[in-house]
């Protein structure tokens, strides 16, 4: 899933691109200028890669060679045990819930304060 831009009789528009099948479907999201169009775009683009602003949690590596998908338990580890609330929030658009909270459970790598606060903070604290 992606969001690409076609210009059209000078004007540029804005589609999300699903993959459904063999098939790939351009969905009109709006003009590409306006505003909420905009910060769509934004978000999307922030969910394939680390965010400069939060570069500084993986200072043992380079941030540019992480691959989101495949080093996602690595960089679920650094956000819950380093990161703060922004950071939490962009996890959350990049990864299910569900698979945070998998992570939370099984990691060595989170101390017992952080998971505790984040079992809390998911509403996931055992009963």
């Amino acid at each position: 899933m992606g969001i690409i831009t076609k210009k059209i009789g000078g004007k540029e528009y804005a589609y999300l691109a699903v993959r459904e099948g063999k098939r790939v479907v351009h969905k009109y999201i709006g003009a590409a200028g306006h505003p909420k169009v905009m910060k769509m775009v934004a978000e999307k683009s922030e969910a394939s890669s680390i965010p400069e602003r939060f570069r500084f949690l993986f200072w043992d590596t380079n941030p540019g060679k992480i691959h989101l998908k495949g080093n996602a338990r690595y960089v679920i580890e650094r956000v819950l045990e380093f990161g703060g609330l922004n950071a939490v929030e962009w996890l959350q658009r990049v990864y299910p819930v569900q698979t945070i909270l998998d992570v939370l459970t099984l990691s060595r790598n989170i101390s017992e304060k952080s998971r505790n606060f984040w079992k809390i903070w998911f509403g996931a604290q055992d009963a």
